[in-house]
């Protein structure tokens, strides 16, 4: 493109230098004309010769693929590949980049788990075999992921013979001795390896990948039976392809998540059927359906090629990541239907769940995924069951495929389909967490032997709890997908990064790579839901994470509020302000007039619309202070002007420095993203974290899956103000609050928030026999806060007696 440039200026200097001997005033019109066209030409020819070499590959791609389909022949399919691409095997990869896209993300997501299998089983000998993989591309691209060196074997199966020409050229260059090139049928593929009586075919390949070759080999349904029966238990299986959806979603698919993604038009799944089957390639569902049923997903995405014309040819694509069905799933049983009553039956219905508890170990005592790891586990000590034993055994050996949950490396995400109230939540609300950890820890008493149920939110203040307790369990609820998957990607960071990568993450709130570290650091710890999330929100990171969300509205809200008021350099001083008294003065003389003046308030602050889809405050929430006779502007007023003259936002109120600043400092911020915090949660290979257990349901229906007496502990935060006083019998929160009781040990405790002074629900508590009392309450037009965020009017505490 430079020398083409440059060309282009030469020619036009010259067209300047000939105008400038020969003014158009000065000459004939004739010979003007003909200097123009003159130089014009030579441009283009010039033009032309330096982008000749580029050209050609294109030209002949386009008539290989779209003009010159593959003969009718009777030679089979092995005349027809090679047929088609023997014109064109020598420019294949140099005109494949934009078309097959999804193969680098494969390659990451294969490399990211592989390293993670290898952990676990570092004597096990690792063989990768890709099928249709052509000329060796992806081969060679791996070695930017994972080390070629590190594989005992690599072995690329094609039939069509000059793909696999230009393949061993380019491994004879790279020097690879243990990569080999085999022109075989995929479906009947025979490794050298074999011919020695020592090594069985059966489970002996760690790795399987194809890519764009399922949807191009006829006898698939042998094909998928074939590599399921020569893949390791705990080995990866990776296709990258096009494909087309049906018409309407199956169970399994919603197990696996993504479906509105992955749903395609009926025009969009008619024509790219009819136009790639011209060339023998099938987008018929049935081959994905057939993959996802034979093998358990371990993650998927779906993906549109923007080809040529951006928005306007969207070819539709996946990329998959999945291992053999027998794989042992004992410890996401015990994870999911024991632990944490994710069972048929419960509340949380979930048809794809675990079969019985059947022991199927490994022939090659391999440790990973084993059974062996699942009968270390300690004896755990149950209550009395949720649900009669004849109900929770329903089902209990159905030999559907599992939810991609249960080959999960670490079992924090609880399985849940996708339901129509799920696809009401299009982002997270809360990017951070409102209420304060702090002022929970000084009441709550937190023990090893607690187990909590909490909100999700953010999951600030449940790894708050983590860090500063270890508390036995944590249960996370949230009915908002987004919200789960933004508290396992924290999981996951913490997990996989360091300390300084963690803050850059979440305490700067950017991350310039994020889409390469969710795929290379971040997925094997990840649930398939999650990571298909964060893959199509890659650019949350961006900029500012904390601008992101519906609570990023209002961050940005207050920005332009203070841009509009003239005050942006006063936020500063008033955020690094090294007094009380100092901060004081600015919030009275600078920020308050702004931010409480009549018109935001008026607009903003009692604006039902804007306090819901910015910060997650329903009306019925709102009604609790104003049936007191508190209005939104006093109530606004109640909860700043005590944080302002009371609480340092310099040296620990990190949720109004974050709203302010748009990313936390070190001195201001939640405790893991401290050094001491992380470090707490990370230690013993992150075992702490293993007590989390993410539950995207009702709160409702997740204690109907609990076992009495089995929590010690809730934060409920301000939920109970969602509910309605004036609800007809029976009450919903009635209902909610007998389940809590009957979950909740004898001497368990209850937690919440209220913008309410007295909410209208204490007297439910004490009717099932609860002891309530307050822990700090809010005077109207006080100067005292309850906490550092004191955006609640009260806090109590519930006693089980």
């Amino acid at each position: 493109m430079g020398l083409t440039a440059n060309l282009g200026a030469l020619a036009a200097s010259g067209l300047g230098l000939y105008l400038n001997i020969n003014p158009i005033s000065s000459v004939d019109d004739s010979k003007t004309r003909l200097g123009w066209a003159a130089l014009t030409a030579l441009t283009f020819l010039l033009t032309l010769a330096t982008a000749w070499p580029s050209i050609v590959p294109i030209a002949r791609f386009c008539w290989a693929c779209f003009f010159r389909p593959i003969e009718k022949g009777s030679g089979g399919q092995q005349e027809r590949l090679d047929s088609f691409y023997q014109a064109q095997a020598d420019v294949y990869d140099a005109t494949r980049h934009r078309l097959l896209r999804g193969r680098h993300t494969l390659l990451r997501l294969c490399a990211a788990h592989l390293r993670q299998m290898k952990a676990e089983n570092p004597d096990k000998p690792l063989v990768w075999v890709d099928i249709g993989g052509g000329t060796g591309f992806n081969i060679e691209e791996m070695a930017a992921f994972f080390p070629i060196e590190d594989f005992d074997s690599v072995y690329l199966i094609d039939l069509c013979q000059p793909l696999l020409d230009v393949a061993r050229q380019r491994f004879e260059r790279r020097g690879w001795k243990n990569v080999h090139v085999l022109c075989q049928d995929a479906t009947f593929f025979s490794l050298p390896q074999w011919d020695s009586s020592e090594i069985e075919p059966r489970g002996s390949v760690s790795l399987f990948t194809m890519s764009y070759a399922l949807s191009m080999i006829p006898s698939y349904y042998a094909l998928l039976d074939r590599i399921d029966d020569l893949l390791d238990p705990a080995g990866l299986f990776g296709v990258v392809d096009f494909y087309t959806s049906s018409r309407s979603s199956t169970p399994l698919e919603r197990a696996i998540g993504n479906g509105a993604e992955r749903r395609v038009g009926w025009v969009s799944r008619w024509f790219w059927q009819i136009w790639f089957d011209l060339d023998h390639v099938h987008l018929a569902p049935a081959r994905r359906e057939y993959l996802e049923y034979r093998f358990g997903t371990i993650k998927a995405y779906n993906g549109r090629n923007h080809f040529i014309v951006p928005n306007l040819i969207q070819i539709p694509y996946y990329v998959w990541l999945g291992c053999s069905r027998s794989r042992s799933t004992e410890r996401a049983y015990r994870a999911f239907e024991i632990e944490a009553g994710n069972t048929m039956g419960s509340g949380h219905l979930t048809p794809l769940h675990s079969p019985a508890l059947t022991p199927s170990p490994s022939s090659d005592g391999m440790k990973h995924g084993s059974f062996s790891n699942a009968l270390d586990m300690p004896e755990l000590e149950l209550g009395e069951a949720a649900l009669p034993a004849d109900t929770k055994k329903k089902g209990g050996s159905m030999a559907l495929p599992l939810s991609s949950f249960h080959y999960q490396n670490r079992h924090w995400r609880l399985p849940f389909l996708e339901k129509k109230e799920h696809s009401e939540f299009r982002t997270w609300i809360y990017g951070f967490t409102w209420e304060d950890p702090e002022v929970d820890m000084q009441h709550l008493n937190l023990t090893k032997d607690d187990t909590l149920f909490v909100i999700t939110s953010a999951g600030d203040n449940a790894l708050h709890y983590a860090a500063a307790a270890q508390p036995r369990r944590i249960h996370c609820v949230d009915m908002n997908p987004c919200q789960g998957h933004l508290l396992e990607l924290k999981l996951a960071a913490i997990s996989a990064l360091s300390h300084d990568e963690m803050w850059q993450m979440f305490g700067e709130g950017k991350v310039e790579n994020f889409e390469y570290i969710l795929d290379t650091r971040l997925s094997p710890f990840l649930s398939s839901q999650a990571y298909q999330f964060w893959r199509a929100n890659a650019g949350a990171f961006s900029s500012s994470f904390y601008m992101r969300g519906y609570s990023g509205w209002a961050l940005r809200l207050a920005k332009w509020a203070f841009f509009l008021g003239g005050v942006r350099t006063h936020v500063r001083r008033f955020v690094e302000a090294s007094t009380l008294e100092e901060q004081g003065q600015i919030w009275d003389k600078k920020l308050r007039p702004v931010l409480l003046n009549k018109a935001i308030t008026k607009l903003f602050l009692a604006n039902p619309v804007f306090l819901w889809n910015a910060l997650g405050v329903p009306i019925n929430q709102m009604n609790c202070f104003l049936n007191e006779g508190c209005s939104a502007a006093q109530y606004a007023a109640d909860t700043l002007d005590p944080i302002a003259h009371n609480t340092h936002m310099r040296t620990g109120a990190y949720h109004y420095l974050l709203c302010l600043l748009g990313r936390y400092t070190h001195d201001s911020c939640p405790l893991y993203l401290t050094p001491e915090g992380f470090g707490k949660l990370k230690e013993s290979n992150g075992a702490v974290l293993d007590s989390f257990r993410l539950h995207t349901d009702a709160i409702m229906n997740v204690l109907q899956g609990l076992s009495a007496s089995s929590v010690t502990k809730m934060i409920l935060m301000d939920h109970m103000d969602w509910f309605s006083p004036n609800a007809p019998a029976p009450c919903p929160l009635d209902q909610e609050i007998a389940e809590i009781h009957r979950v909740i040990a004898r001497g368990g405790e209850v937690y919440w928030r209220s913008a309410s002074k007295v909410p209208w629900y204490i007297k439910r508590f004490e009717k099932v026999g609860f002891q309530v009392q307050p822990l700090g309450i809010r005077e109207v037009g006080g100067d005292k806060e309850i906490d550092r965020v004191n955006m609640y009017a009260s806090f109590y505490k519930a006693v089980k007696v």
